[in-house]
């Protein structure tokens, strides 16, 4: 609705502007005659009354106000068309937030799923014991490692990416402190240890991984 509005106030000015200006040069065109009949007239042929009532001082107060009329009409058209582009950006800008970001709440449950799919891999490939002579488990835990790889790679096409903060500098944007570990060959103040998996959209963090961060041990 406000770039709409805008394009009317555009159009307003324009048809405003045409009609000064318009005007302006019928003040001119009647300067010009009155000065030209002046000129045609010698002594021995005095000229006759002047068509228009209006003196030439009275038409250049009159041709001076509509210049300045017109000026004040440029600069509020090019404010009017400065801010429909203003306008016309932000509405770009939200249309692709809107394509990149429309998917966030279906991508905020999907990690869930991704999260029950990992544990269960994990779970059923410990339990999964290379001298069993039956390879159904082995095959299972095959068949959730491949399925859990294609959710990734999915992820990824989509711009949906796991965080992987592991020894990184401790990011209150990105990060959530569940607990404190001692930092035992790390820096205090990084990443030990994740418990849940954080995840971005397009760089923009959708859900934030729960971390252990490393702390100097108190001896």
């Amino acid at each position: 609705s406000n770039i709409l509005l805008s394009s009317g106030s555009c159009s307003s000015f324009f048809f405003a502007f045409g009609l000064y200006f318009r005007d302006c040069l019928c003040v001119f065109s009647t300067a010009a005659q009155q000065r030209s009949t002046g000129d045609e007239c010698g002594p021995e042929d005095p000229c006759d009354e002047p068509r228009h009532p209006l003196s030439e001082r009275a038409l250049e107060l009159k041709a001076s106000k509509l210049e300045e009329q017109v000026r004040d009409l440029t600069e509020r058209y090019r404010k009017a068309v400065a801010d429909s582009e203003n306008v016309r950006r932000r509405t770009q800008k939200f249309v692709e937030d809107a394509k990149l970001f429309g998917i966030q709440s279906f991508c905020k449950d999907l990690v869930e799923v991704a999260d029950i799919l990992e544990k269960t891999t994990e779970s059923t490939t410990r339990e999964a014991e290379p001298s069993d002579p039956k390879p159904t488990l082995k095959k299972i835990c095959e068949g959730l490692s491949l399925i859990e790889a294609k959710m990734q790679s999915v992820f990824a096409k989509h711009g949906l990416q796991k965080m992987n903060p592991i020894g990184g500098k401790y990011d209150p944007y990105d990060h959530e402190i569940v607990c404190h570990v001692p930092a035992e060959g790390m820096q205090p103040g990084t990443v030990a240890l994740v418990t849940q998996d954080g995840y971005k959209l397009h760089g923009r963090t959708i859900r934030h991984a729960h971390v252990g961060v490393a702390v100097e041990s108190q001896e």
